[in-house]
């Protein structure tokens, strides 16, 4: 059995129950019938947070996100953008810690019938999303890869940070997804970005080296419950199992294919610790040649050292977490790595 993945186990084949007590297990199941939960989530997040936060945490999900924007500058100065919206009756105010992000009210205007929508002044784009590719912040005319490109809001980010200049391969292994990937790269005005379709965990038969990796990896999407309730009982913990085999297989890829001394950031949305923190710790421990570096930004939360009371690698509280219960946003995990130098 891969490392770190007994603890999937632990919790996949029921004893989980050793995480918590009798009465809490009969609470969380009072929870998770009052919530609309699956009771072996309200365990988890019993078992990791306490009772109170986890009650917390489900009154977050009964309350709508805002909406963001990110102001696509390959298109329009963001003046010009921010006097359009304006005129129009939209609300915005910047993200503190993203230079074009901004929380948007659009006053039951749908943010994607605007004409400038359409002619890609704006990104449609969650906080933490935008958040993701500031923490990796790729220089110009540098060789990066977008891991799991689609529907493309990274990619596009990352080609505007870029100013269109170097390459972004943008890998998307879904067909119909690539379709969207294709037209969001088209809409907002991307030259420097190749699409390929295909499954990143064979990025390294394309012989590049690339000095920046992105790879928001496909999850549960366990932090997406305000967003699409349907999560609180579509995903079983063998889903998690399965998108934490993945994730390593994945991290894996990346690593090997990342020049020496170059940078990676993981992401997920999910809150899940078993694809976020023990994935990242099982990874310090079987690839010697990496190490979590800071995030040079202020958001969130640190990641947790020890989930479930299990102790992980120290420099895990270099990562961060969003939590709809402390932030608002959508849950995410955002991590960055950094590759050796040869000697």
């Amino acid at each position: 059995m891969e490392r770190g993945h007994w603890r999937l186990n632990l919790i996949a084949n029921g004893s989980d129950r050793i995480l918590i007590g009798k009465e809490q297990r009969k609470r969380a199941k009072e929870l998770a019938k009052q919530y609309g939960f699956l009771p072996y989530m309200i365990e988890r997040y019993v078992a990791l947070w306490g009772e109170q936060e986890a009650i917390q945490f489900l009154k977050a999900c009964e309350q709508p996100i805002k909406k963001s924007i990110r102001l696509n500058t390959l298109r329009a100065t963001v003046e010009e953008t921010l006097s359009r919206l304006k005129a129009k009756g939209v609300r915005l105010e910047r993200v503190p810690w993203l230079d074009t992000g901004y929380n948007a009210d659009f006053n039951h205007i749908s943010p994607g019938s605007l004409l400038e929508h359409m002619r890609g002044f704006y990104y449609v784009q969650g906080v933490p999303s935008m958040t993701v590719a500031k923490a990796l912040s790729p220089q110009p005319e540098s060789l990066v890869v977008d891991m799991a490109a689609a529907p493309g809001g990274k990619t596009t980010h990352m080609a505007q940070m870029m100013n269109n200049s170097g390459v972004v391969v943008s890998i998307e292994q879904d067909r119909l997804r690539t379709a969207s990937l294709e037209s969001n790269i088209h809409r907002c005005g991307v030259t420097n970005s190749i699409v390929l379709r295909g499954d990143s965990r064979k990025i390294n038969q394309l012989g590049i080296v690339p000095d920046y990796i992105l790879l928001d990896a496909p999850c549960s999407g366990e932090g997406l419950i305000a967003l699409d309730p349907s999560r609180k009982r579509s995903k079983s913990m063998a889903d998690i199992r399965f998108c934490a085999t993945k994730q390593d297989a994945l991290l894996d890829s990346a690593i090997t294919s990342l020049a020496p001394g170059g940078t990676l950031v993981y992401s997920t949305c999910s809150i899940a610790p078993e694809e976020n923190e023990f994935v990242i710790d099982d990874l310090l421990k079987r690839r010697p040649e990496t190490k979590l570096v800071p995030i040079d930004i202020e958001f969130g939360i640190p990641a947790y050292p020890n989930p479930y009371g299990v102790e992980l690698h120290e420099s895990l509280t270099l990562a961060r977490r969003f939590l709809p219960h402390k932030h608002n946003l959508e849950g995410f995990f955002i991590c960055r790595i950094e590759k050796e130098e040869s000697s």
